[in-house]
C-alpha cells in the first residue's frame, strides 16, 4: 500500500480507535480539550506529516500522475481503486491536510458536548475529501463525493446553530440533486466505453479516449456541471451556502469554506472541461457570465449584512466567482491563478471563520452593531484579523493578490483574443465588471473592520474581552505565514502546478476544442486580420 493510501486511511483508523474508547463524558462539561480532541489532533497531524513527504518528494517536472496505486475491485465493471496526484492535485491535498489539524485545535474549547462523535466525524470527513482529490476512477470519485455529505450532515445538524436542521436539509438536498445527475452521466460514460473500447470502465484516462458527439457532450457537461456548480457554489445555485455557514460550528465553516467548496472547481478542471471540452467551450460565455454575476452579486449581498459570519459567507460566493472565471478563460495564466486562488480562499476565508468563531466565543453574538472600538481591548486579535482581511481584499504582497491578478490577466488575455477573432466585445465588458468585484471586496471588508475594531469602545460588555490565548495564536500563526509566503514567493506554488497545467491545455482533445473557439486567421474578416497581423502568437 502506497503513501497516498496511508494518508487516506490514517483518519479512518483514528476514527475507529476513538469508537473503541468508552466515552465517560456524555454531559456538557466546560473544559478546553478531551482525550478525543487530542487523538484527533494527533491523527490529523500524522496525515499532515505524510502529506509533507508527498509534497517535498513530488517531482514538479513530471506533468502526469505520480505515486499512482491501482487495486482491482470489481474489474468486470471497470471498478478499480485507482489513486494518484499531479500538479493540479498536490496543492489541494496539502490544503486539506493542513486545514484539518487547525480545525480540530480550534474546536477544543468550542465543542463541549458529544466530543467523541464530533471528532470521529471530523476525521471521516478529512478522509472523504482527500479521496475525492486523488481518485482516478470516476466511480471511486463519486463514492468519495457522496460520502462527504454524511459527516457534514452530522457536523452541522448536531453541533450547529438554532436553525441547523433547516440548513442541513437544504445543503443535502442541493448537493444530492446535483450528484444524482452526475451519477447518471458517469454510468452513461461507462456504457459508451463498453461500446467504443469493448469493456466497461470508469478509469479517467480510458474515458478521455472516448469520441463523444457535441450534442451528447452538451447533455453530459450539464449533468456534471450542475453537481460542480452547486458545490462551488455558482450563481444561482448559491442559496444553500450562507445558511450552512451561519449554522455550522466554527470548524465546520472552516472546512466548508476552506476545502469542500473547492470540490466544485476541482470537478470542473479535472472532469468537466477535459472530458467534454467541446461542450465546455460552447458554454464558456454562459459560465463566465454567471461567474461575473456571482462576483458582483455576492459582493453586494456582503455589503448589506449585519452578521459578521454571514458577510464572510457571501464573500465566498464573490471570491469563488473569480475561480470559475479563470477556469473558463482556458489559458495557463488564468488556470494557474484559479488553482492558486482555491488555495488562497481556503487560507483567508478559513482564517476569517476561525476569527469569527473566536470572537463569538467571547461575546456570543455576531452582530456587527454589538462591536466597535475593540482594537483597544484585543490588539493581537485585531492585528490578525486585519492581516487576513488584507489577504481577502488581495493587497499586493499577500496571497490573494497573486491569484486574482493571474485570473484577471489570463481572462483579459482570453477575452481580447476572442474579440480580435470575432469582433464581439461581450467578454471584454464582462472582464470590466469582474474587476469591479475587487473594489467592492475591499469596500465591504474594510467597512467591516472599521465598524468592529475602530471608533469608540462604548459597549460595556466589550471592555472585559480577553485577547488571543496561546492556543488561538498557535492556530492563527500558520495562516498568517501562508498569507505572506504565497504573496511574496508565489513561484514555490506555481512551479508545482505549471507542467500539469501545460499538459492539461496541450492535450489534443482540449487543444482542438479551444482552437475551434477562435476562428483561424484565414477565416477572419479582413479588418480583423489587419488587427492581428502584429499580435504575438501566444496572444492570438
Amino acid at each position: 500500500m502506497g503513501i497516498i493510501s496511508w494518508v487516506l486511511l490514517i483518519p479512518v483508523i483514528g476514527s475507529v480507535v476513538m469508537m473503541l474508547i468508552p466515552d465517560n463524558q456524555r454531559e456538557p462539561k466546560q473544559s478546553s480539550a478531551s482525550i478525543f480532541g487530542w487523538i484527533a489532533l494527533g491523527v490529523s497531524g500524522l496525515a499532515l506529516v505524510l502529506s509533507l513527504f508527498i509534497y517535498f518528494g513530488f517531482n514538479s517536472e513530471i506533468p502526469t500522475y505520480q505515486l499512482t496505486e491501482e487495486i482491482s475491485w470489481i474489474p468486470q465493471f471497470g471498478l478499480f481503486y485507482h489513486v494518484g496526484i499531479d500538479g493540479i492535485t498536490i496543492l489541494l491535498l496539502m490544503l486539506t491536510t493542513c486545514m484539518v489539524p487547525f480545525a480540530v485545535l480550534s474546536s477544543f474549547k468550542y465543542i463541549q458536548h458529544r466530543k467523541k462523535e464530533y471528532y470521529i466525524w471530523l476525521l471521516i470527513l478529512e478522509s472523504t475529501m482527500l479521496g475525492a482529490f486523488v481518485a482516478l476512477n470516476l466511480f471511486l470519485f463519486y463514492i468519495f463525493w457522496e460520502l462527504m455529505l454524511i459527516p457534514m450532515f452530522f457536523l452541522i445538524g448536531i453541533w450547529g446553530g438554532e436553525n441547523r436542521l433547516y440548513a442541513t436539509i437544504k445543503f443535502v438536498l442541493f448537493t444530492v440533486i446535483g450528484s444524482l445527475m452526475m451519477l447518471a452521466g458517469i454510468i452513461y460514460l461507462a456504457l459508451l466505453a463498453k461500446e467504443q473500447l469493448g469493456s466497461f470502465t470508469f478509469g479517467y484516462d480510458a474515458l478521455m479516449q472516448l469520441t463523444i458527439p457535441l450534442n451528447t457532450q452538451l447533455v453530459l457537461f450539464l449533468a456534471f456541471g450542475l453537481a460542480f456548480a452547486i458545490k462551488v457554489p455558482m450563481f444561482p445555485f448559491h442559496t444553500w451556502l450562507p445558511d450552512a455557514h451561519v449554522e455550522a460550528p466554527t470548524a465546520g465553516s472552516v472546512i466548508l469554506a476552506g476545502i469542500l467548496l473547492k470540490m466544485g472547481g476541482y470537478g470542473f478542471i479535472r472532469l468537466g472541461i477535459p472530458l467534454f471540452s467541446d461542450a465546455a467551450v460552447y458554454f464558456t460565455p454562459l459560465l463566465q457570465t454567471l461567474a461575473v454575476i456571482g462576483i458582483v452579486y455576492g459582493a453586494c449581498l456582503a455589503l448589506v449584512q449585519t452578521d459578521i459570519k454571514k458577510l464572510v459567507a457571501y464573500s465566498s460566493i464573490s471570491h469563488l466567482g473569480y475561480v470559475m472565471l479563470g477556469l473558463f478563460a482556458m489559458n495557463a495564466e488564468a488556470i494557474q491563478g484559479s488553482i492558486l486562488q482555491m488555495v488562497n480562499h481556503g487560507i483567508s476565508t478559513g482564517a476569517l471563520f476561525l476569527l469569527v468563531g473566536m470572537i463569538y466565543e467571547r461575546r456570543h453574538t455576531r452582530e456587527i452593531s454589538e462591536y466597535g472600538g475593540i482594537a483597544r481591548q484585543l490588539p493581537f486579535f485585531s492585528v490578525a484579523f486585519m492581516i487576513i482581511t488584507l489577504s481577502s481584499v488581495a493587497l499586493p504582497g499577500t496571497n490573494g493578490f497573486v491569484g486574482e491578478f493571474l485570473i484577471l490577466l489570463g481572462s483579459f488575455k482570453s477575452a481580447w483574443a476572442n474579440f480580435l477573432a470575432t469582433e464581439n466585445a461581450f467578454r471584454l465588458v464582462l472582464m470590466v465588471f469582474a474587476t469591479s468585484g475587487v473594489i467592492l471586496g475591499a469596500y465591504y471588508m474594510l467597512w467591516l473592520v472599521q465598524r468592529v475594531f475602530f471608533g469608540p469602545l462604548d459597549n460595556e460588555e466589550n471592555k472585559s474581552l480577553k485577547d488571543l490565548s496561546l492556543r488561538e495564536g498557535i492556530v492563527l500563526i500558520p495562516f498568517i505565514v501562508a498569507v505572506f509566503w504565497i504573496g511574496i514567493y508565489p513561484s514555490a506554488s506555481l512551479n508545482k502546478m505549471k507542467p500539469s497545467v501545460d499538459y492539461y491545455l496541450t492535450r489534443p482533445k482540449t487543444t482542438a476544442s479551444i482552437e475551434k473557439h477562435y476562428q483561424p486567421e484565414s477565416r477572419m474578416p479582413d479588418k480583423t486580420r489587419l488587427l492581428t497581423k502584429n499580435i504575438p502568437d501566444e496572444i492570438r
